[in-house]
């Protein structure tokens, strides 16, 4: 078995999944895949358990419509929990985010003793492809702002290609996570922070999506930019679990 865990929320992926999963299983390290699929119709849940016969550390959780973000990698978090990984991966299907970058966020943390591994956009310059430009300020000027009001020392707070050892997920109350769509990458990243935990930055290419239809809209960053100062005002009366002492 793994000690690894890559989570992928899914809707009407059919274009990519295929090529995705292939990719995870073929690289230098072991990697199990956890497929988190709200009722895609477009068939991408009978992709994946097609391909169940091939790999045996590739796994499909179904959910009844489209749930949010942030409760499908809740939902895979708490999957992962009652199993025995070392480390916790989320990654999006479309080739957004270079499969081959998960080796290196590995690394950040198994070799170097992190317990959150970012993979940044903005930590050497700005690294997306095939943006447009009013997307791409409108996300380097979001994880401005929540560096700003909270003080989350982050440039790309809103990441949402990760890798997390055991004891984070472990250390925060997952029930108690409020937001469900792009909020929900900063939550995290704050209350990791906050607990103390150690985080790195991992320079990545984001190279927008080729296959498929985002669903990025304007109502996400609306939800962070508000959720943002509500989240800083709650923290001043909150006290958070540390991270465990070795």
């Amino acid at each position: 078995m793994s000690d690894s865990l890559v989570i992928i929320p899914t809707y009407n992926e059919k274009e990519n999944i295929e090529r995705i999963i292939r990719k995870v299983f073929s690289l230098s390290h072991s990697f199990d895949v956890l497929i988190v699929d709200d009722g895609s119709p477009d068939g991408t849940g009978d992709i994946i358990k097609g391909l169940q016969q091939e790999f045996e550390g590739l796994f499909i959780e179904e959910r009844q419509g489209k749930l949010g973000l942030g409760t499908a990698y809740i939902h895979g978090f708490k999957w992962v929990l009652n199993r025995d990984y070392d480390f916790v991966f989320e990654m999006d299907a479309d080739f957004s985010h270079d499969p081959d970058d998960l080796l290196r966020l590995y690394s950040a943390c198994k070799n170097y003793g992190n317990d959150l591994a970012i993979g940044s956009r903005y930590t050497n310059g700005v690294n997306i492809v095939n943006w447009p430009m009013s997307r791409l300020l409108m996300s380097f000027f979001a994880s401005k702002y929540v560096k700003f009001i909270t003080g989350l020392p982050v440039n790309d707070s809103t990441a949402g290609f990760i890798c997390y050892r055991r004891h984070v997920l472990e250390t925060i109350n997952l029930d108690k996570i409020k937001f469900v769509g792009y909020a929900f990458q900063i939550e995290m990243k704050f209350k990791t922070w906050k607990s103390n935990f150690d985080i790195v930055e991992v320079p990545v290419i984001f190279t927008d999506r080729k296959e498929g239809n985002s669903k990025m809209d304007t109502s996400i960053f609306f939800e962070a930019f508000i959720g943002v100062i509500q989240m800083k005002f709650s923290s001043l009366f909150t006290k958070f679990k540390q991270k465990p002492k070795v």
